[in-house]
């Protein structure tokens, strides 16, 4: 997706974030191939000990992963399952009884102090913890009874991409792993990933939609949610635009109000019950005249102004999200790239957040 820089010459803008998002085929291979059998190992080994619910840490774009996760633990393996609030314990030194709870920190760097410290006091108050990163050697490893490496190699550009794709991997294989399936869903992704990867010029034309946006919005249900949160964070991150996500349910509970026939919105339409459940939000959207973007299925496409087309026909709704969220990804560089903006180093971050 990347060309290298002639000697003598300025990088191009982008050029680290575009070659990152070109690997997401191979990092999907190589979790197949080499992580997936010690994933199974560590799964078998908590699933043996009964967890009753499992709680999911994480910040940023590994929230969105834990998000997804929450829903494979809760439609796969009928657990409940909640997203933490870390200043419960970091903050206010708060000890709930973790006893049998299954507490699973996901972090690209596996750094930041709070991530750790939770992990550390739900392990001191009874949990099984199980730390889910790009950094074997990182600090929240070394806290956590488990580990699982999401094997995403080096990732220098600070928007995330394949650490996100390869936690979602890794997140969908752990859970598999626990009720004692072998994850054959997600053995064709790689292929699926490059071919969505190869149709940029799509996605390009896209972007031109969007250069001179005042703000957005993003709309998904059920495993396609996840997606959306994701996909409005890189397109903040990288172009500055404010972009919003919703539940389509969500988003008829008021948000709506906002949208009028100048408003651009994407949807992601997963195909399965999700994508079903959201199409009173698009027929509403569409009665509204939204400039309404669809990512997902060929008629769900047909049915907007605009869109791309998923290679999702015959893949399991759960595995989905991996593959929906790179054209979103590659939509947020063209945009930053159209703006004259440089993807690479979006303004005021830092690619290990350090929250406390």
């Amino acid at each position: 997706m990347s060309a290298p820089t002639p000697t003598g010459q300025q990088p191009m803008p982008g050029r680290i974030m575009s070659g990152e998002m070109a690997e997401q085929p191979a990092v999907l291979r190589r979790i197949l191939e080499e992580g997936a059998p010690r994933i199974r190992r560590i799964a078998e080994e908590i699933a043996a000990r009964g967890p009753r619910f499992v709680l999911l840490t994480a910040r940023g774009t590994s929230d969105n992963a834990a998000l997804y996760a929450k829903y494979l633990v809760e439609v796969v393996l009928g657990k409940p399952a909640g997203l933490t609030s870390m200043s419960t314990t970091t903050a206010y030194g708060a000890r709930p009884d973790l006893t049998d709870c299954l507490v699973v920190t996901v972090s690209q760097s596996g750094g930041s102090p709070d991530l750790v410290a939770s992990t550390r006091a739900a392990r001191e108050a009874g949990a099984i913890t199980l730390a889910v990163t790009n950094n074997a050697d990182s600090p929240l490893a070394e806290v956590s009874e488990f580990h699982i490496d999401v094997l995403a190699g080096p990732e220098k550009a600070l928007p995330a991409t394949k650490t996100y794709t390869a936690e979602l991997l890794a997140l969908y294989l752990f859970v598999e792993g626990l009720r004692g399936g072998d994850g054959g869903a997600a053995k064709i992704l790689p292929e699926l990933a490059e071919q969505i990867l190869a149709r940029q010029d799509e996605v390009r034309a896209l972007a031109a939609r969007y250069r001179f946006a005042e703000r957005l919005v993003l709309t998904s249900r059920g495993y396609g949610y996840p997606t959306a949160k994701e996909a409005a964070l890189k397109l903040m991150e990288t172009s500055y635009i404010p972009a919003l996500s919703f539940s389509g349910a969500d988003l008829l509970h008021g948000p709506l109000a906002m949208v009028d026939n100048v408003s651009p919105v994407i949807a992601i339409v997963t195909e399965g019950k999700g994508g079903e459940a959201l199409q009173p939000v698009l027929d509403r959207l569409r009665g509204r005249g939204a400039d309404l973007v669809v990512i997902g299925n060929q008629a769900s496409v047909d049915a907007a102004s605009a869109g791309f087309v998923l290679p999702t026909e015959g893949v399991a709704e759960e595995v989905q999200p991996i593959l929906e969220i790179l054209p979103l990804q590659m939509l947020a560089y063209e945009v930053t790239i159209a703006r004259g903006q440089d993807p690479d180093a979006p303004r005021a971050l830092a690619k290990v957040t350090e929250t406390r």
